[in-house]
């Protein structure tokens, strides 16, 4: 491995009758370089690996014995029926990261190899599902190619599959048939986040825990397309079309076991109606809700986490009870909205409020008053004075940490609160720049230490293919 063979010697290796793992990957080896009698005498292999080299296709024969096949990140874009049929053995088959389209993987393709239990053929070129799959495959990666469409009875003898994966695709409501996924009574996990679904598919089955409907074209959740699926814990359906109005109040209604809820970027204008009675986590940011009603949340008492950040809320359409039923909520984040005064009513329970990027021009004791357990308050970025708050604003927040900007450290004091009212300089698209009292004036009022609570974001990448040249 990680050398620069062009081709396999196999003479050499004929010899090697006993051999069980040959890894070859990081090569530059060709399919010239690899003839079709090169596995003949290895009757023992059982562990392959050929990934990152520049097959264009796949070994004609490889060993009946084998258990593990990685052909990863090469240019293939054709199997051959005895590359991985007949192998009563094979449970991993690695085929992510090449060129098949549907024709180059034949319906033949695993025949005989009913035992394979991990399949990935991710990033390649398929433009359907295909079908003939192994029987007992329970780890299905599809994500990443061109599929369009499910055909009919494509996973009906899937009956062990708990993970499928088809993000990122072409997938449309119309090419899923109705019972598409309905045969898969053992499927945990499905991906289907990123295609070009209009409405929630059909024939869902009920052992689905975790499900991705995110990046589609949602508009409305009827109320008979989630009925069936009650193990439902995760489900995740931002980035679509929702609206309020669009959301069946029964919905979520037979979903017991539901505990996080994602319908952030949205087109929702207010709280979606008939919340799950066991949802923790509630993701609503970057929607349009414009008011929280007396009863929007009156049936959530187990949510413990609740984003309504980059809203269009007032603190006037804010029900001073609103909140009133949320006695584990923990972490409330309202920022990005046009509140001008801390939300009434806010759970003594909370540990983080994130009021950054609003209107706020006061705080006043009463608003902050038995929050004792609260660690982080964030108020950067709103038209807060020192003049505006009031003497004793502080006095219950005995449990709030200060992080230095820049150092990490955190300070904790009873008498010690961190509030960054200002950065100092001037607020974006103009705006006049916050009046600053010195630092003394500050302490004076209770501040002992100015400083900045900051988070770091990252975002992963892949490593792209060798060039087939």
């Amino acid at each position: 491995m990680n050398n620069q063979l062009q081709e396999l010697p196999y003479h050499e290796l004929s010899r090697l009758i006993n051999l069980r793992t040959l890894n070859l990957h990081d090569n530059l080896i060709t399919s010239d370089g690899l003839p079709d009698e090169a596995f003949e005498s290895l009757q023992s292999l059982q562990y392959i690996y050929l990934a990152n080299n520049k097959l264009s296709v796949a070994p004609q024969f490889l060993p009946h014995t084998l258990r593990i096949v990685d052909l990863a990140a090469n240019c293939l874009t054709w199997l051959y029926p005895l590359t991985f049929g007949h192998k009563p053995g094979l449970r991993s088959v690695y085929l992510h990261n090449n060129y098949l389209n549907n024709t180059g993987l034949s319906f033949d393709a695993f025949n005989g190899s009913d035992a394979v239990s991990t399949l990935i053929l991710s990033n390649n070129r398929l433009t359907y599902v295909p079908q003939n799959l192994p029987r007992g495959v329970v780890r299905l990666h599809l994500q990443n190619n061109h599929i369009s469409r499910i055909p009919k009875g494509a996973l009906s003898s899937q009956g062990r599959l708990r993970e499928l994966y088809l993000q990122n695709n072409y997938l449309s409501s119309e090419g899923l048939s109705h019972p598409t996924f309905s045969k898969l009574k053992s499927l945990e996990y499905l991906d289907l986040s990123n295609n070009n679904l209009t409405e929630v598919p059909a024939g869902l089955p009920a052992n689905i825990v975790i499900l991705h409907l995110g990046r589609n074209h949602l508009k409305g959740l009827p109320p008979e397309r989630l009925s069936r699926v009650r193990g439902l814990q995760y489900l995740l359906l931002q980035s679509n079309a929702l609206t309020t109005s669009g959301m069946h109040p029964e919905a979520f209604a037979h979903l017991r076991s539901l505990h996080t809820l994602h319908l952030y970027n949205n087109q929702l204008d207010g709280i979606p109606p008939g919340l799950p009675r066991r949802v923790r986590s509630l993701m609503l940011l970057h929607n349009q809700i414009a008011r929280i009603g007396l009863n929007d949340f009156a049936t959530t008492y187990a949510l413990t986490e609740l984003n309504l950040s980059y809203n269009r809320l007032y603190s006037a359409h804010i029900h001073r009870l609103a909140f009133r039923k949320l006695r584990l909520l923990e972490t409330l984040d309202i920022s990005g909205n046009r509140l001008t005064l801390l939300p009434a009513g806010l759970p003594t329970s909370l540990q983080v409020l994130n009021l950054q990027k609003n209107q706020l021009n006061a705080l006043s004791p009463e608003r902050l008053v038995n929050l004792t357990v609260l660690k982080e308050l964030h108020l950067a970025h709103n038209r807060l004075k020192i003049s505006s708050i009031s003497p004793g604003t502080w006095h219950e927040l005995h449990g709030l940490k200060v992080r230095q900007e820049g150092t990490g450290r955190e300070l904790s004091s009873s008498k010690v609160v961190l509030l960054w009212i200002q950065d100092r300089q001037k607020k974006m698209h103009g705006e006049q720049q916050v009046e600053t009292k010195p630092l003394q004036d500050q302490v004076a009022l209770g501040l002992g230490f100015v400083g900045l609570i900051t988070f770091g974001l990252g975002w992963g990448g892949t490593t792209p293919n060798r060039p087939c040249t």
